[in-house]
């Protein structure tokens, strides 16, 4: 039945187009986003909305720009050069309030940050506050972040701490430390290079609320053309929706086509990760949808960062995101059971 199935597709695509307030006449809008890393499955959902054509079904021409260890995108984004950037976490949100930068969070792809701290499985670490008396290999972000919210909330000592520098062979051989990573990737890795399954502590499954993953954009466009801004964000929660629980290959292609260092193992493992975890749809998201943020949510990691002394507790962070384009539902019936 090749017709029905081109004319049920037909139908499915011109309902998308007027959901957006498009026409399928209309001519695309050319769109630039730029991501914090390398192409990587932790970027899938963008990728499968350019790959299966949700962007295009949204009236947006959307150009990924990767980035990497040389790359800083975030820079872009203020002076106009980039449309949407990809922000590691939402302490970035306060340093754009705290430096007066034209741009905003309208949305937070993951609702946990991938963030964890890994430990040898015949150490003895069993629970979260066993980790305080190890050598920690974090990185200078790190330090200036999580690892301050870990000595306020958990005790835990400066004393500890060595830098981390991409490489986990001081980890390996050393089998009283902890070393960050993602949950998504760097556990992965080391059973490869080293055989043994590390011991696992995701920093969000202890309160660390930060959100991850989220799309920044500039006051100006928000200001000028929500619309624009809207289908955006509608086209990449359902390009994650798909990316989690449809069918992922073209855009798994298109990663491994722009970083050809990407293996189908890191890919699958990657995946497999963030539904297990929750990293992209749980918590808010089981009922707002994918992308979801909340005052509530915004306020408590605020809160925890200004005790910390990360951020003065004096800030605006509420000037950091506006809930404008999310919570909306977008996509939850392409949700399958997790």
């Amino acid at each position: 039945m090749p017709f029905i199935r081109l004319a049920r597709a037909a139908i499915v695509s011109a309902a998308l187009w007027l959901a957006a307030g498009l026409s399928p006449a209309a001519a695309l809008d050319k769109v630039s986003f730029g991501t914090n890393w390398v192409p990587q499955p932790e970027h899938g959902g963008f990728y499968q909305a350019l790959a299966d054509g949700t962007y295009r079904t949204f009236g947006l021409d959307v150009t990924i720009v990767p980035g990497g260890p040389n790359i800083n995108n975030r820079l872009l984004l203020p002076v106009g050069r980039l449309d949407f950037y990809m922000s590691a976490n939402t302490v970035q949100g306060y340093d754009a309030v705290e430096q007066d930068l034209p741009t905003i969070v309208v949305a937070a792809m993951f609702q946990k940050d991938p963030q964890v701290l890994m430990a040898h499985p015949d150490a003895g670490v069993t629970r979260f506050e066993d980790l305080k008396p190890l050598t920690l290999f974090v990185s200078k972000e790190g330090i200036l972040t999580y690892f301050q919210w870990l000595k306020t909330e958990y005790g835990f000592s400066d004393a500890r701490v060595k830098p981390y520098t991409s490489n986990p062979q001081p980890f390996i051989v050393d089998k009283r430390s902890a070393m960050q990573g993602y949950v998504t990737s760097e556990p992965y890795s080391i059973e490869l290079r080293a055989g043994f399954k590390p011991v696992i502590f995701l920093l969000a499954d202890y309160g660390f609320d930060s959100y991850s993953t989220l799309i920044e954009t500039r006051t100006d466009l928000v200001e000028k053309n929500p619309g624009l801004v809207q289908r955006f964000v509608d086209a990449s929660i359902i390009g994650w929706y798909n990316y989690l629980y449809g069918d992922n290959a073209k855009a798994n292609a298109l990663i491994k086509q722009a970083n050809p260092e990407m293996t189908d193992g890191q890919i699958a493992y990657s995946v497999a990760k963030m539904r297990e975890y929750g990293i992209v749809d749980s918590g808010d998201a089981d009922k707002l949808g994918i992308g979801a943020m909340t005052d509530a949510r915004m306020a408590s990691f605020f809160d925890k960062m200004a005790r910390a002394g990360v951020v003065k507790p004096t800030l605006d962070f509420r000037r950091s995101y506006t809930l404008q384009f999310v919570n909306k539902g977008v996509g939850k019936e392409l949700r399958r059971k997790k």
